[in-house]
């Protein structure tokens, strides 16, 4: 599985960006291949993406989320990936 690892600085307050980043049904709106996510529950996901002309739909489970801290995730079915989300306080 590829590795991408990216840091972003972000001037607001960590626990703004952390509950603005865990407002998974608003992906859509700032990410481009994104069509849809459902909350199921706490924990599961479903998202509906479109890239390359291709329409793809899978489920995903929440394995770690620790508030203003970390969200960490994982495909249940369809493509595999993972990946997590670490929020830091900037000095």
């Amino acid at each position: 599985m590829e590795r991408i690892e990216k840091a972003v600085e972000v001037n607001c307050p960590v626990n703004t960006v952390y509950n603005q980043w865990t407002q998974f049904e608003e992906f859509p709106r700032f990410m481009e291949t994104v069509d849809e996510i459902t909350q199921v529950d706490d924990t599961h996901l479903h998202w509906v993406v479109s890239a390359a002309g291709q329409k793809e739909e899978f489920d995903a489970v929440i394995t770690e989320q620790i508030p203003d801290t970390r969200v960490a995730w994982t495909t249940t079915d369809g493509p595999k990936h993972a990946g997590a989300v670490d929020f830091h306080k900037l000095s």
